[in-house]
């Protein structure tokens, strides 16, 4: 079976949530008889077709980027050529550029999506893409949401029930490098005996600013690990709250980010928008056997973080409740030893790359077998 992955981004140009899952997807759908490709935009596109370890990447060159949404005059093509040797089209949303290549290029492959995210920053862009938007998705053969929260809270994927499933993400947590003894030593040089740990991009939806207010006058120590556009005014608001026991790591390698996640004391997740509707951070940290503290706001951050289980979920936007949560867990070490070892069972039990590529790999023969 060959499977053409379709996304705006992707490895090597980016490392984020859906980049993460796209990987898993294709690394471990090889045991399962499924040669997957993708096929994703960048801003530099040489050489156009690379391997990123065993499947490969076909890249069209961006010409542009209009909020948020990449432009790709070239993808058209790319993707006509590349979809005549697919057996099964996986489309990742949300992108409107992809519905827009889906419906001229006349494909005519069957086609599974991947729901990411409902579009929440671009209300107006929203109101101008939502015909398209809703006869692409009442076109593909089946949807797969990634928790049972988003499916119940999505008013989009509320249309579109009876052909959408839920297949929640996992990770292999053999792709995870192994620490070496080395890098241990010098993260251990270079942070406090405990720490709290963020890990991922800066946007305006993971709600640091809430952070750095809850952790103002308390001396909590914070690795904040990654980079992006809010830095500089993340760094601006640390310097007038006089937060001196923050530590900025900026982007950092798949083996640091293992020393970091071994290391913490907790992993601290504070996205308040619905733009976070999974928190691939959050399945590392419960991996890694951490005790997690998110915020409630009706997606899959809850259905990997359950409150009073694997650790605590908060109101959004609320500092004082983040404060106290955060607290908790800073002075009880117990309480977070035992919440950290349920996220590692319930990981082991819910989230494993294996589970999430049988389940998807089932999806393709059922689509297949409906054609």
């Amino acid at each position: 079976m060959r499977v053409l992955h379709f996304f705006k981004t992707y490895l090597p140009d980016t490392t984020g949530g859906i980049e993460q899952v796209i990987y898993q997807l294709c690394q471990g759908n090889r045991e399962l008889g499924v040669e997957s490709r993708v096929l994703t935009l960048s801003s530099d596109a040489s050489p156009q077709r690379l391997w990123v370890a065993d499947h490969e990447v076909i890249r069209a060159r961006q010409d542009l980027v209009i909020a948020s949404t990449g432009f790709s005059r070239e993808a058209f093509a790319l993707f006509s050529d590349a979809a005549r040797q697919a057996d099964i089209i996986h489309f990742h949303f949300p992108w409107p550029v992809m519905d827009l290549v889906h419906f001229v290029s006349r494909h005519r492959r069957p086609c599974v999506v991947s729901y990411h995210s409902d579009i929440v920053r671009q209300r107006t862009l929203l109101a101008l893409y939502k015909p398209l938007m809703q006869r692409f998705l009442a076109g593909v053969d089946r949807i797969i949401a990634s928790s049972p929260n988003y499916l119940e809270s999505s008013e989009v994927l509320g249309r579109f029930g009876g052909k959408t499933v839920v297949i929640p993400y996992g990770l292999d947590r053999q792709a995870y490098p192994e620490p070496s003894t080395e890098r241990l030593t010098y993260w251990r040089g270079r942070l406090p005996a405990r720490f709290f740990l963020f890990v991922g991009v800066l946007r305006y939806y993971k709600g640091l600013e809430y952070l750095l207010e809850a952790v103002a006058g308390t001396g909590w120590p914070v690795v904040i690990a990654g980079a992006g556009p809010e830095e500089a005014n993340l760094k601006e608001q640390a310097r007038q709250l006089g937060l001196a026991h923050l530590i900025w790591t900026g982007r950092i390698t798949d083996e640091d980010k293992a020393c970091l996640l071994q290391l913490c004391h907790a992993f601290v997740f504070p996205s308040h928008l619905r733009s976070e509707a999974f928190g691939i951070s959050l399945l590392e940290a419960a991996m890694y056997g951490k005790p997690m503290i998110s915020c409630e706001i009706g997606t899959g951050t809850t259905f990997v973080n359950l409150d009073g289980v694997t650790g605590m979920a908060v109101p959004p936007a609320d500092s004082p409740a983040l404060r106290r949560a955060m607290g908790q867990l800073w002075e009880n070490p117990a309480l977070a030893a035992e919440l950290g070892a349920n996220a590692a069972r319930r990981f082991e039990e819910q989230f494993s790359a294996q589970r999430m590529c049988e389940q998807t790999v089932q999806v393709y023969r059922d689509v297949l077998q409906g054609r």
